[in-house]
Parts: C-alpha cells; sequence; structure tokens
C-alpha cells in the first residue's frame, strides 16, 4: 500500500465528508423523509406537525421546535421564499449550503418577526428584484432551508402548522424542473462509493475558492476527473481510498469525543464556535465577524467534518448556542447504569429559550422512555425549581422515587448517553463564558 495515497485519501476523505453527508442527508429529505418530516421534492416545504423524537433518526435533533425543512434547488432559477407574520414567536429559517456552510438566516433574531419577502438566488445572479423583496444569493446551486419554530406542546400544535403553511417556496419559472443531486457509480465497497459522490458533487457544487488548493491536490486519487468513476480506478488508488476512508472515519470519531478545539468547562464541551468554517459567504443574517471565524484553516475542515458527524445543521453560537457532555464531576462516562443530577442555579440567560437534550451514544439519536420526555428545559410544565429559583435536574435510566425529582426527571438511555444544552438567542454572558453550566454530578 503506498502511505502518501492513503495519508492524501484520508486527507479526502475529512474534507469531503461534510459535503457527502450533508447531500446523502438532502436525499434523504427528498425522497424517503425523515421522521416527522416527510418527504418533499426540490423547492417545496415539508412540515413536521409534532416534535421531533426517537422515530427522527438523524444526528442531534431537537425536541424543542417543529422543524420545516426545504430542499432549493436553483437550476430552477430564482424562487420566491414567503414568510407569514409570527406576533412575536421565535423562528428561524437557516440557510445551509451543500458543505454546510451557515449563509443566511431569517427569523426573530435575523430579520424580526413580521412577514417578508425573499428572492433566493443561484450564483453569481445578476438580476433585480421587487423593492419589497430581499435577495439572497446561495454559493451552491443545491442549499438547504432549516426551519425552526418554536411550540409549547400539543395544545400549541394546530397555531404552528398555520404559520407553517404560510411559509411557501414559489419557483419564478413554473415550467423549469430541478436538475438534482448527480447519481454516484455502484460499487460493493462504501468506501469507492463514497469517494465516488466525492467526485461528483465536488464537481456539481464547487467549494469556496479558498479550498481549491486543497481540492487540486486530490487528482491523484480520481477525485477531480470528469469521466472516470472512482470504481475504475487502478488497484493501488482503490486500496488506497479504502484505508483512507477507515482512517478518516477514526479521525472524525475522534475528534468528535475530544470536543476537537472547543474549550471545556466543568465537563461540557462549549461547542459555540463549530460551525463558524463559513468565511465566504455571509447573506441575510448570518454576521460576518472575526469572532464566529476559525482561522486556523487545517482545523477548520477538521472542525467542519466532526460538526457534520455530530450536529448537522446546527446554528452559529449567535442564533443558538450548543454545549454537551459525555463526562461527570468523576470524570467518567456519562451510563444509564448511574443516577445524576445537574443543578443550574441560576438558569441558562437567553432572549428565547433553553433546554437540554437526551442523546444515546455513537449514534446521537432520542431513546424511547416510558414518560416520552426527550428534553427538559424552561417552558417544560411541572418542573419545581428551588426556593431561589435555582432548577435541579435529575438524570437516569430508572423512574426517580422522590417526588420533586420526577418532575425534573430527564430520563436516560441504559448504556452510554450525550445530553446537549441548547440556548437560543444566548446572552453575551453565555458567548464570553462568563456564565458556566456546572458539571453533572454522579450521585
Amino acid at each position: 500500500m503506498n502511505p502518501d495515497l492513503t495519508a492524501l485519501a484520508t486527507e479526502a476523505y475529512v474534507f469531503g465528508f461534510p459535503l457527502v453527508f450533508n447531500l446523502d442527508q438532502v436525499r434523504r429529505y427528498v425522497h424517503e423523509g425523515v421522521g416527522a418530516n416527510p418527504a418533499a421534492p426540490f423547492n417545496s416545504f415539508s412540515h413536521a406537525r409534532t416534535m421531533a423524537g426517537p422515530a427522527d433518526t438523524f444526528v442531534t435533533i431537537n425536541n424543542d421546535t417543529l422543524y420545516s425543512m426545504a430542499q432549493v434547488d436553483l437550476s430552477v432559477g430564482p424562487v420566491l421564499l414567503r414568510v407569514p407574520d409570527t406576533a412575536g414567536r421565535y423562528y428561524v429559517l437557516q440557510f445551509v449550503d451543500a458543505w454546510t456552510n451557515n449563509f443566511a438566516y431569517i427569523g426573530h433574531r435575523a430579520t424580526g418577526t413580521q412577514a417578508g419577502k425573499f428572492l433566493l438566488v443561484p450564483p453569481g445572479w445578476s438580476g433585480d428584484a421587487e423593492d419589497d423583496v430581499t435577495t439572497i444569493e446561495f454559493p451552491t446551486r443545491v442549499a438547504s432551508i432549516v426551519g425552526r419554530w418554536a411550540c409549547a406542546g400539543d395544545h400549541d400544535l394546530a397555531s404552528v402548522a398555520a404559520l407553517q403553511d404560510g411559509t411557501t417556496l414559489t419557483p419564478l419559472d413554473p415550467r423549469a424542473r430541478p436538475t438534482g443531486i448527480p447519481q454516484p457509480a455502484d460499487s460493493d465497497s462504501d468506501a469507492l462509493v463514497f469517494f465516488d459522490k466525492l467526485r461528483l458533487w465536488s464537481q456539481a457544487f464547487p467549494a469556496p475558492e479558498r479550498d481549491q488548493e486543497l481540492q487540486a491536490r486530490l487528482t491523484p486519487l480520481g477525485i477531480n476527473a470528469a469521466d472516470r468513476s472512482i470504481p475504475d480506478v487502478d488497484e493501488e488508488v482503490a486500496s488506497a481510498l479504502t484505508a483512507g476512508y477507515e482512517h478518516g472515519q477514526a479521525l472524525i470519531e475522534k475528534v468528535l469525543h475530544s470536543g476537537g478545539t472547543s474549550p471545556e468547562a466543568n465537563g461540557w464541551k462549549l461547542t459555540f464556535h463549530a460551525f463558524d468554517y463559513n468565511l465566504d459567504y455571509f447573506q441575510t443574517g448570518a454576521l460576518d465577524d472575526p469572532r464566529f471565524k476559525i482561522s486556523d484553516p487545517k482545523m477548520r475542515i477538521i472542525e467542519r467534518a466532526a460538526a457534520a458527524a455530530g450536529g448537522l445543521w446546527g446554528n452559529h453560537s449567535y442564533e443558538a448556542a450548543y454545549i454537551m457532555t459525555y463526562l461527570d464531576d468523576q470524570g467518567e462516562q456519562l451510563s444509564g447504569s448511574r443516577t445524576y443530577t445537574l443543578h443550574l442555579d441560576p438558569t441558562p440567560p437567553v432572549g428565547a429559550f433553553w433546554s437540554l437534550t437526551m442523546y444515546d451514544v455513537p449514534n446521537f439519536f432520542m431513546v424511547e422512555n416510558s414518560i416520552d420526555r426527550y428534553s427538559i428545559g424552561d417552558r417544560t410544565p411541572g418542573i419545581v425549581y428551588e426556593p431561589d429559583g435555582s432548577l435541579t435536574i435529575t438524570i437516569s435510566h430508572s423512574v426517580p422515587a422522590d417526588t420533586a425529582a420526577r418532575a425534573n426527571w430527564l430520563p436516560s438511555p441504559a448504556g452510554d448517553f450525550r445530553p446537549v444544552l441548547r440556548m437560543y438567542e444566548p446572552d453575551q454572558s453565555v458567548l464570553d463564558r462568563s456564565y458556566e453550566v456546572p458539571a453533572i454530578v454522579r450521585a
């Protein structure tokens, strides 16, 4: 085996993972749907009418909002997006390009909650929009709109559904048909299929200019070939690609568990900058701010891959700050075989709301439990605060015996788990780390 080619293939895997993993999910939403979100063709919304749960097998999906998902293909030309007046209700439409760059936001923080019209246009478009329409240029022909609507519970579902139905996409050319995503070559090798997807999709959806030099270095692997599919490469290259596929997977898994460059406090990985790899595209609502940019070019590529694997379509921290932990106060892996408490004093300072959501390891999916509770937060009915306003959350697989602990119980899987704390529209004290979340304490 050629070690230089294997090292290059490992680099190619980490570089291309966000694109391939992302577009696999795009195709999944278009053709199959995911959990509560039914399949929907390109340039139309798929609306979940219930909160996400264990049936929604999507990495680190939230249980705070109803999702409205749209996969947009601007091969049809400009598409008009209309959003309704939400009368102050929190919502966000997050725009994610093919390489997982968050490049625009519409919603409570970014544009307010009044009704609006936005013209979504392909890269390099040079037309004119009407005066009352805001133009959003896409970095890649295909991109995702990830919509989240605050929902207070079952009694609020109908109100959110009405807002979802008022959110529409309309291609200006009704006769145009989307091109879609190119189909890779068939192979019995998952590795070779992955790299053929990277070959096809990196050409259909070019990476930012700053990444073109890295892309060019992949030529010896056949990834930049226009006409020759990866399963047709010679044996030496195929062996290197197979090994690089395995090495790349192991590297991303290692970064996920280490937290990458994210700082740590009380066992929590403060992934406030996990999604800061977009350095090139800033449209409506996206902040072109050095505080939210990964400057190290190598770490930027690694962090992007880990962010896709562990939390695809996560927001920038100025929209929603995420922290997560695998460890208890004694530095050991969190496990359903034990009982824990988390004492929040004070509770997280936010402009919208906060929640703690439970996920299994290593899939980062929600897991069935006896009370159908997958997250707990400031909107959870029936939680019991301490007299001083603090909150103690009990985390365990078994049902707590104490009444107050049961009211504040977040059920865990029987095995290992990783909770995620989300803070929507976080206060500056969260981002500058003057507010700290304590360790999860083993009882």
